[in-house]
């Protein structure tokens, strides 16, 4: 009975609490509903939305299957390798600074230091990042890649980080107790406990990315992108219909895989 007491006089003190909670939740509702603006619509648009998701149901079934430079398939595939390649240079580049943003690796102020660092990394958007290494390399593939790369380090430092001040220290308390040098303790003691948890945030990462790097190419930073947009300005929307269908299946078939590896990654 006293447990019941205590659970009845706890919700009767959290009651006042969730109402304001609800109460503002509603309120940034009804707020965001006031952005819509339906009237602002012109009749073109609807005309252009039915386009659009005719030339998704017609797509350009020439455009899809052709295997030229200008075809969807090699377009797919400089995505794929833009977004593979920044995620290996983002996760290179990540393990050493998680290292230094780990209070239990290096003096907190190091480690105070590489976070604010990191944070600042992950402030900026991929576009503006995009559209400045474009201009210091011009557009092209190099410049998505320098890109994906330096949007990765963010994400997976901070993750790294989790999992190094996570670890096991009583392994390496017995490793030291039995005379094991730094490079065995390394070797046997802290890799072994970090490299599928590394492994299986790189591909998650290489998920997200891929995505990414379809979005870059829209400024120009190579990629299905650029195509895309070029494509909708031409209004030659059975293009864009055989563009969108092919990224559809392209990041589901991606996406399957890379659960699968975590998964796998995760259970050891």
């Amino acid at each position: 009975m006293d447990k019941i007491e205590n659970y009845l006089h706890a919700s009767e003190r959290k009651t006042p609490y969730t109402v304001m909670m609800s109460l503002i939740v509603v309120v940034l509702i009804g707020w965001s509903f006031t952005t819509i603006q339906l009237q602002n619509v012109e009749k073109s648009g609807w005309t252009i939305a039915s386009s659009i998701l005719s030339g998704i149901v017609q797509p350009d079934l020439g455009l899809l299957f052709t295997f030229t430079k200008q075809g969807v398939p090699y377009l797919f595939v400089e995505t794929i390798a833009i977004a593979f390649l920044g995620t290996i240079l983002g996760a290179l580049l990540a393990i050493p600074l998680s290292f230094l943003s780990a209070s239990n690796v290096v003096p907190k102020p190091v480690a105070w230091l590489t976070r604010l660092f990191l944070i600042f990394i992950r402030t900026v958007p991929a576009l503006v990042y995009g559209l400045m290494f474009i201009r210091v390399t011009g557009p092209g593939p190099f410049a998505g890649v320098l890109t994906i790369s330096l949007v990765s380090i963010g994400m997976l430092a901070k993750l790294f980080v989790d999992a190094i001040e996570d670890l096991d220290t009583k392994i390496l308390e017995s490793m030291t107790s039995i005379g094991c040098t730094t490079f065995e303790k390394i070797r046997f003691g802290i890799v072994p406990q970090l490299v599928s948890f590394f492994l299986s945030i790189t591909i998650y990462r290489f998920d997200m990315n891929l995505r990414e790097a379809a979005i870059l190419g829209l400024v120009g930073a190579g990629g299905i992108g650029a195509p895309l947009i070029f494509a909708m300005n031409s209004y030659r929307w059975n293009e864009v219909g055989s563009i969108l269908i092919g990224l559809v299946l392209l990041i589901l078939v991606v996406e399957l895989i890379s659960n699968r590896w975590r998964q796998q990654l995760v259970r050891g």
